[in-house]
Order: C-alpha cells, then sequence, then structure tokens
C-alpha cells in the first residue's frame, strides 16, 4: 500500500454542548448539516456562524457537528492573538481541561466558557486497518512529509487517532497550511 494520504485544512471553529445550541440559537434548535465532512458522521451546521469574543476582539467561526459532551472552540495561533487570548494550548479534541475560555454571541443569546479554547494538535485519523497497513499505533506520534510547489515541508509531532468510525485523513490548522502552502488537493506521507 502507498504511504499517502490527504491532509486537510482544519478552519477556526466551535463544537457545542446541546445546552450551547439552545442558549446560543433559541430553544428547540438542532444543529443542521450544511456539508459534510470527511470524518464519518461529522458536520459543518447550516446554523448562523458565531462570534468568539476575546479580551482584544472578535472574530467569527462556524459551528461543527454533531453535538458534544464538552464545548470546544479550536483556533489556530494567529486566531488566538487577535483574540488576545494568552497560553492556548495545543491539545487533542476534547482534552479541554485547564485551557483559557471565552464568550460565544450566538443570534438568540451568549454563553461565557470558562475553559475549552485549544489549538488542535496536528493528527491523522486513521481506521485500525490503515493503521496497521501504515505500521502504527493509536497515539503513536509521527513525522508527515507534505510536498507542494512553493513550500514542502515535515510537519513531525503529528498524533496518529485510530478508530473504526475515522477516515484516513490528515487535519492541520490554517496556520500550518499557509506555512506549507498546502492549498487544495495535498497528500502527505508518514517519513519513517
Amino acid at each position: 500500500m502507498e504511504n499517502k494520504f490527504i491532509v486537510e485544512t482544519s478552519a477556526r471553529h466551535i463544537h457545542l454542548t446541546e445546552e450551547a445550541v439552545a442558549i446560543l440559537y433559541g430553544a428547540g434548535a438542532v444543529l443542521e448539516p450544511k456539508k459534510m465532512l470527511s470524518q464519518p458522521g461529522q458536520f459543518a451546521s447550516a446554523n448562523e456562524k458565531l462570534t468568539i469574543v476575546g479580551p482584544k476582539s472578535s472574530i467569527q467561526a462556524s459551528v461543527l457537528g454533531p453535538v458534544r459532551k464538552d464545548n470546544q472552540v479550536e483556533l489556530s495561533f494567529t486566531d488566538a492573538r487577535t483574540l488576545g487570548l494568552k497560553d492556548v494550548p495545543v491539545r487533542e479534541s476534547g482534552d479541554v481541561a485547564g485551557t483559557p475560555g471565552v464568550k460565544l454571541v450566538g443570534p438568540a443569546g451568549e454563553i461565557e466558557l470558562d475553559h475549552g479554547v485549544i489549538i488542535a494538535k496536528r493528527h491523522i485519523h486513521m481506521t485500525p486497518e490503515d493503521a496497521k497497513n501504515f505500521g502504527v499505533e493509536d497515539k503513536d506520534v509521527v513525522a508527515v512529509s507534505i510536498k507542494t510547489a512553493e513550500r514542502s515541508l515535515i510537519f513531525e509531532d503529528v498524533v496518529v487517532r485510530v478508530s473504526s468510525k475515522f477516515a484516513l485523513a490528515m487535519h492541520i490548522d490554517t496556520d500550518e497550511a499557509n506555512a506549507a502552502c498546502a492549498f487544495g488537493e495535498v497528500y502527505g506521507t508518514i517519513v519513517k
């Protein structure tokens, strides 16, 4: 099998709990799919974008569904600086304990999060079969080479995430995509 996989750019986005959806969009509101994402069951919501309010400024972000058990705001370092947030940690999705918070403003209300803001650790989603084919296991940390016309590079510290619910794809944030000129259809390979 060829050691190659799609590399997708994950722009800033928000994951919400059912309770947060009701506060921000109104009682009875649900997250409706606008566009399905590469990971099975995940979607960009058709609901209006939310405003993230930080100490210095505000920016808008899309909401991804379905709802989760914790609210989470995923930013790039550039986004965090724009908002005036300091010490935002690089974490795997879902690891939000001890992270900074922000205010989220929606069409029907607002909430003040006391935690939940992270810079997502770059990662590769794999099924167990993919992991076997690539010779890796869940939570392994690898290096990935990305070849582009202008700025090829090797990303180190890429965590492998394995689940039968995943589809093979690497996710990087917008800062990382810009650094590699990883625009359009781009592929990565694990460097052994």
